[in-house]
């Protein structure tokens, strides 16, 4: 432990190597499969197993145990590039067995390594099996029956019978713009469905999404680092511009093929596909996103029928794991009644408006599993039945995910008093099971008063320096994501970490949730509707001054602010239509022209850019830069932070601020960071980056260095 924090921080990946996660839970409730690296500094994650009725973890498949030329990282280069996308997609971090799927009783598991597809036995001692297979494998998943396994290679759908050995291609691009079997960007990007084939219930036929990506425009994404290199040409969907061609078809292993048919010109957006013993069902979303459907498929003649419509003059937000079905054919559903996000089953609301629905878990039996909030800041597990309603498992503050299969419970929990997650195992018999976290720990203890501040009653954290004492002022950072989909204020130690490192450094640290973020229901949600600027901002500025009247030592004359994504964006905004709140601002990655973000996430909120230019005027910050400073809005110390080689939030971003700032004649510093994605990896990058976002603020907020220890 004696390397500094953010050295810690990044070397462990903030404390997540070694902790184990995604879990499955067989049916029977007797096997539990998780990945796990076996150390805190260990980057290559394994695949693991827990017996239920023994307690013994087994070590399934290691990477540096295999076949192949693999250092067991997963190093960039040997990735095929949708395997690096989905990566990117999905912030891993980390290398190895990065996912998996099993059959549907659990016995196997097929996963890739770096290109290469393995079939693993859960059956002590047996090691996993090399497939050959042509080309680089992505998202290997075996039918439910487990003898075969469907994969995407080359853009185009593969099956392999594990018992002949033979595979067959079912599906092959007809051109450089098409793939199978893949997720479109907005679906992986926005949409949560990181997939793009699905098994039939027996395992005679595979439902695929084709997708066309030749209507998307072209970005480049150039390394100027490395002037050698040729661009990455990326397809981008800016908002107002067209999305990719997302279409299905039923693929039989014979061959035959029969399209879904749907309207997909008024519903362009494939959002989910389920499909067990009871039916094959679609979910759709028209393009301004106002209409969600759930449609039902005849698999023998592709036509689809309306089963559910919700709708909204807003928005229709998309919540994970529904549709579902009970064994008795129930649509398990999610709809807004009495401003909350609710479970309908059967359509009828079974949660009461008083708890906030976030998502379904799982549906064991009659029992559906899924989390919910009382309180915005923790997320619990609840249980809900016929005969048994609505049951809290989790009934202390905190943020909890779990997974439920033949009456074995897995709960993953974090909280404020522990370093975490813990998870634990509850059979459905017998004694709690704890399944081994090999995390660091962080060495530092979060000095966390959660709080609502002022009538929104905005939730609300303050961390303090260690060594504080009464009546000494110190400099106040805020420290926010801010806008929908995140986050910052939670009942978990381990989301304070860098705001305490912060506070450590000589400031008072306040983290606030805003309007847009969720949690509190579609209304408070739904406030940033055609204005992504000023409700946020107005809700900073309210905390900020409910903190310093809670707490008398934040000097108000010194405010700094940083934040990363939208978080970024909000810091950028702070500094340049409150310079007399803000002083300094940190801005990493920062959506600042709209226009030049992703069409599903842009136009929720703004409408479309050629009907709504006044919403993409408001909430840009590019005016605001170009507008010379004046002494009612002096200029105030703004550092721009940005991966170059971003294709999320890209550097263009950054660079148009830039320029518009220059011409404005305001000062400012810009840090580009060559090679780096839209959330660095990278160990030093990221030790470093915490250490000149401190100078910087130091300097700007002319903040003294803490006390020697």
């Amino acid at each position: 432990m004696t390397d500094s924090f953010p050295r810690r921080q990044a070397r462990t990946r903030r404390f997540t190597l070694g902790a184990p996660r995604g879990f499955t839970v067989a049916p029977d409730g007797q096997r539990v499969v998780f990945l796990r690296s076996q150390g805190g500094t260990d980057p290559v994650t394994c695949l693991w197993t827990l017996d239920v009725a023994t307690g013994e973890e087994r070590l399934v498949a290691d990477p540096r145990d295999l076949e192949g030329p693999l250092d067991g990282s997963a190093a960039e280069e040997d990735l095929p590039p949708e395997e690096r996308a989905r990566r990117e997609r999905t912030r891993e971090q980390a290398g190895g067995i990065v996912g998996y799927a099993t059959d549907r009783p659990v016995t196997m598991a097929a996963f890739a390594l770096s290109g290469r597809l393995y079939v693993a036995d859960f059956a002590a001692g047996l090691t996993p099996r090399l497939v050959d297979s042509p080309g680089s494998v992505v998202d290997p998943r075996p039918d439910p029956t487990g003898t075969r396994v469907a994969y995407v290679s080359g853009g185009g759908v593969h099956v392999h019978e594990l018992a002949p050995r033979v595979t067959t291609t079912l599906a092959e691009p007809e051109s450089e713009t098409v793939t199978y079997g893949l997720a479109d960007f907005i679906a992986a990007e926005e949409m949560g469905r990181m997939r793009g084939f699905w098994w039939s219930p027996d395992g005679d036929a595979l439902l695929v999404a084709r997708v066309d990506d030749a209507p998307v425009q072209r970005w480049h994404i150039a390394d100027p680092a490395n002037p050698d290199r040729e661009p990455a040409t990326v397809a981008y969907p800016a908002a107002g511009t067209p999305n990719a061609l997302v279409t299905l078809q039923i693929i039989g292993l014979d061959g035959a093929r029969v399209p879904v048919e749907w309207d997909t010109g008024a519903f362009e957006y494939l959002v989910e596909v389920t499909w067990d013993a009871t039916d094959l069902l679609i979910t759709v979303q028209a393009r301004d996103q106002r209409t969600l459907q759930v449609l039902r498929v005849d698999t023998a003649t592709g036509a689809t029928t309306p089963l559910v419509a919700e709708t909204d003059p807003r928005w229709v937000d998309i919540l994970p794991g529904v549709p579902a079905r009970l064994p008795g054919g129930e649509l398990v559903w999610a709809a807004d009644s009495e401003d909350a996000h609710r479970l309908v089953v059967d359509g009828e609301p079974v949660t009461p408006p008083s708890l906030q629905f976030r998502g379904l878990l799982d549906v064991d039996g009659d029992t559906v599993l899924f989390s919910a909030s009382e309180d915005p800041t923790a997320i619990g597990l609840w249980t809900w039945s016929r005969a048994a309603g609505v049951v809290s498992l989790t009934p202390k503050p905190g943020v909890f995910s779990g997974r439920l299969g033949g009456g074995t419970l897995v709960v993953s929990e974090q909280d404020l008093d522990s370093d975490g997650p813990a998870v634990r195992v509850r059979p459905a018999e017998g004694p709690e099971l704890t399944i081994t976290s090999f995390a660091r720990r962080p060495g530092l203890e979060p000095r966390v008063e959660l709080f609502t501040a002022g009538d929104r009653e905005l939730r609300t954290a303050v961390l303090l320096p260690s060594w504080h004492r009464p009546g000494q002022k110190l400099p106040v950072l805020m420290d926010p994501y801010g806008g929908p989909h995140a986050q910052r204020v939670l009942a978990a130690r381990s989301a304070y970490l860098t705001s305490q490192w912060f506070a450590e450094q000589g400031f008072a640290v306040v983290v606030a949730d805003g309007r847009g973020t969720p949690g509190r229901g579609p209304e408070w949600e739904r406030a940033v509707y055609r204005d992504l600027a000023t409700p946020v901002l107005e809700d900073q500025v309210d905390a900020l001054h409910a903190a310093a009247d809670r707490f008398g030592d934040l000097d108000l004359d010194r405010v700094g602010i940083r934040g990363w994504s939208f978080g970024g964006y909000l810091a950028a905004l702070a500094v340049l239509r409150r310079p007399d709140v803000f002083r300094a601002a940190v801005a990493g990655a920062p959506v600042t022209d709209w226009a030049l973000y992703d069409t599903h996430y842009t136009e929720r909120y703004l409408g479309r850019p050629d009907t709504d230019p006044e919403a993409y005027r408001h909430s840009s910050v590019l005016d605001d830069a170009a507008t010379p400073a004046t002494a009612d809005r002096p200029n105030r110390p703004l550092l721009l932070v940005h991966g170059l080689a971003d294709d999320n939030v890209v550097a263009a971003h950054t660079l148009r601020m830039s320029s518009a700032l220059l011409a404005a004649g305001r000062p400012h510093s810009v840090l580009p960071l060559s090679g780096v994605t839209h959330m660095t990896p990278q160990e030093v990058v990221a030790e470093n980056l915490l250490l000149l976002q401190v100078e910087f603020l130091r300097d700007a907020l002319d903040a003294p260095a803490p006390p020697a220890p």
